[in-house]
C-alpha cells in the first residue's frame, strides 16, 4: 500500500474582511520545533503594500466601529471569548504543534485569551471616566475616554494566543481598529485567532492580519503616519528601535520587553515549596517566558539543600514533543534560539560551576527538534553575564548571598524589572520585599510566573516604557482622555477668575 502525501496548507492575510494573498506572491513555512520535518503550513510573505491595504481597511472601518456603542462592542468580544472556549482544545493542540510548549501550558495560554476577552467585554459597560464638581455654579465637569484610531499590534511567538488577545481586546473594546502582525514563528496560531474573530462578528476591516517579517511588515506598521498606536512585545533592542522611529511622529507606543527575573530564597523558606516554584518558573515553556526565573538568589545557609532538591527534580524532567502527556519540557522555538542558549552556556562554563545539563539534546525522538537540556549553574556572581543578560532558555543561575539586604541588592542589580518572587516565612521580610523589589510584579511564596488578567501586567526599567497590559488600566494605552465642561448658567463664567472668595 502506498502512503498518500498530505498537502501542506497555504494560509492568507485577512484584510477588509477577506482572506487574500500577498502582493509579493511569496510564502514562508512554519515548522514544528519538536520535529522540523513537520510543516504546519505556508503563510504569506507580507509587504509594505499589503500593510498599506490593511491600514486603509482599518481606517475605513474605524468611524463606524468607534461610533458603535461600547456595550455592543463588548458583546462581540464576549462572542469571541466564547468561541475560544468552545475551540480550546483544538487551539491548544495547534499551538503546541507550532511553538512547542507542552499541552497543559498551551491550554493555559488559550485560557488567558478567553479570560481577557471576557474581562474586556465587561469593560464595554464599565468604561468609566470621572464626573467631578465644578468650581463654578450651574456648571458640569466630566471626562470620557475616546479611541485613538488604527492600532498596530506586533506580537511574539512564546504566548501566541494570550498576548495577541491581551493587546487586541482592549484596543477593540475601546473602539480602535487593528492591524495585527504576529511572529513569523507562529503565524498559524494568529490565523486561527483571526478566523474566530471573524466568526464572532467583528465587522470587515476592524481586525486585519498581515503575516511576514519584521523588516517588511513590522517596519511598515511602525512607520505609517496612519497608525496611531503601536503595541509591541519582544526584545528590548527591537523595542528601543520601534520607540525611536515612532517618536518622529509622536506616536503612542506600548512596549513589553525583556526580563531577567529573580527568585529570592531566604534562610527560613519552605525549600520544598521554593523548589516547586523555581522549577516551574525556570523550565516551564522551556524558559522562554518574559517572566521566566533565570536567577535564584539564595541565602548561603540554604544553598546546598536547595540545590540538591533542584538538581534531583530537574534531572527527572523529560524532554520531547509537548503533545506527549509524559513530557515536561518542550523544544526551543528555532535554531537561532538553540544557538543563543548554547553560546550562553559556553559563557557560563567560564564564569560559574555547571551543576547539570549544558548541552543540546539530540537522542532518539529529539533528533529532529530544537531541544536543550535543563541547565543549572551554581556559584554565579550577581554581575556575571549569565546572571545579568536575558538567555531565554532553560538555564538557571544560583547566586549565593549573605542576607536579605544583599539579596535585595542582587535582585535589583539588573537593567530589567518585570517579575520577582521571595520565599520566606517571615511576614516582615515579605512586606519589605513587596516594597523593595524593583519589578512590576512581585510574588510571595510562589514562582515568577502566573499573572492574572484582572491586574496590570508590565515591568520597570528596560522591561517596558510604563504602559501596562491586562487589567482595566490597559484601556489607558488605547484611549485618549477628553475633558468636557457644560455651563448652563446662561452667562459667561471664567474658571479661576470668577470663583474668587467674596
Amino acid at each position: 500500500m502506498t502512503e498518500t502525501a498530505v498537502e501542506t496548507p497555504t494560509f492568507r492575510h485577512f484584510i477588509a474582511g477577506e482572506w487574500c494573498e500577498s502582493t509579493s506572491g511569496a510564502t514562508f513555512e512554519s515548522r514544528n520545533p519538536a520535529d522540523t520535518r513537520d510543516v504546519v503550513g505556508r503563510f504569506q510573505q507580507g509587504t509594505a503594500a499589503d500593510v498599506a491595504m490593511a491600514i486603509k481597511a482599518a481606517e475605513t472601518a474605524y468611524p463606524m466601529w468607534a461610533r458603535t456603542p461600547a456595550p455592543k462592542r463588548g458583546e462581540v468580544l464576549y462572542a469571541f471569548g466564547a468561541l475560544m472556549a468552545e475551540h480550546k482544545e483544538r487551539l491548544a493542540r495547534a499551538m503546541t504543534r507550532e511553538m512547542g510548549k507542552v499541552l497543559a501550558e498551551a491550554r493555559g495560554d488559550v485560557q488567558e485569551g478567553i479570560d481577557i476577552a471576557y474581562l474586556m467585554a465587561g469593560e464595554g459597560r464599565r468604561m468609566a471616566g470621572e464626573t467631578v464638581p465644578s468650581e463654578l455654579p450651574d456648571k458640569w465637569a466630566m471626562s470620557i475616554r475616546q479611541p485613538l484610531g488604527v492600532a498596530g499590534i506586533i506580537t511574539p511567538w512564546n504566548f501566541p494566543m494570550a498576548i495577541p488577545c491581551w493587546k487586541t481586546m482592549p484596543a477593540l473594546v475601546t473602539g480602535n481598529t487593528v492591524v495585527f502582525k504576529p511572529s513569523s514563528d507562529t503565524p498559524h496560531c494568529a490565523t486561527l485567532l483571526v478566523e474566530l474573530m471573524a466568526e464572532a462578528g467583528f465587522p470587515a476591516g476592524v481586525v486585519n492580519l498581515v503575516t511576514g517579517g519584521g523588516g517588511e511588515v513590522g517596519d511598515a506598521i511602525v512607520d505609517s503616519p496612519d497608525v496611531a498606536i503601536i503595541s509591541f512585545t519582544g526584545s528590548s533592542t527591537t523595542g528601543k528601535g520601534i520607540a525611536q522611529r515612532a517618536a518622529k511622529r509622536l506616536k503612542r507606543v506600548s512596549l513589553e520587553l525583556g526580563g531577567k527575573n529573580g527568585v529570592v530564597v531566604l534562610g527560613d523558606a519552605d525549600l520544598d515549596l521554593a523548589t516547586d516554584g523555581i522549577l516551574w518558573s525556570a523550565f516551564g515553556t522551556t524558559g522562554q517566558r518574559c517572566t521566566a526565573a533565570s536567577r535564584v538568589i539564595v541565602e548561603r545557609s540554604v544553598v546546598e539543600p536547595l540545590l540538591q532538591r533542584l538538581e534531583a527534580r530537574a534531572r527527572k524532567l523529560r524532554l520531547g514533543s509537548g503533545l506527549d502527556p509524559a513530557v515536561d519540557v518542550g523544544p526551543l522555538i528555532n535554531a537561532g534560539a538553540l544557538e543563543k542558549v548554547d553560546s550562553y552556556v559556553g559563557i557560563g562554563r567560564g564564569e560559574a560551576e555547571l551543576v547539570m545539563g549544558g548541552g543540546r539534546a539530540t537522542g532518539g525522538d529529539l533528533a529532529n527538534g530544537h531541544f536543550f537540556e535543563p541547565t543549572i549553574f551554581a556559584a554565579v556572581g550577581a554581575m556575571d553575564r549569565i546572571g545579568q543578560e536575558e538567555i531565554f532558555g532553560p538555564v538557571l543561575s544560583i547566586i549565593p548571598v549573605d542576607d536579605y539586604g544583599s539579596a535585595m541588592l542582587a535582585l535589583n542589580q539588573t537593567r530589567y524589572g518585570l517579575s520577582s518572587s521571595v520565599f520566606t516565612r517571615d511576614v516582615n521580610k515579605a512586606f519589605r520585599a513587596m516594597r523593595d523589589f524593583e519589578t512590576g510584579i512581585v510574588y510571595v511564596n510562589a514562582g515568577t510566573t502566573g499573572a492574572e488578567v484582572h491586574l496590570p501586567f508590565g515591568g520597570w526599567k528596560e522591561t517596558g516604557n510604563g504602559h501596562r497590559e491586562a487589567g482595566h488600566v490597559a484601556l489607558d494605552t488605547y484611549t485618549e482622555w477628553k475633558s468636557i465642561y457644560v455651563d448652563f448658567s446662561g452667562r459667561l463664567q471664567r474658571a479661576q477668575i470668577d470663583n474668587q472668595p467674596g
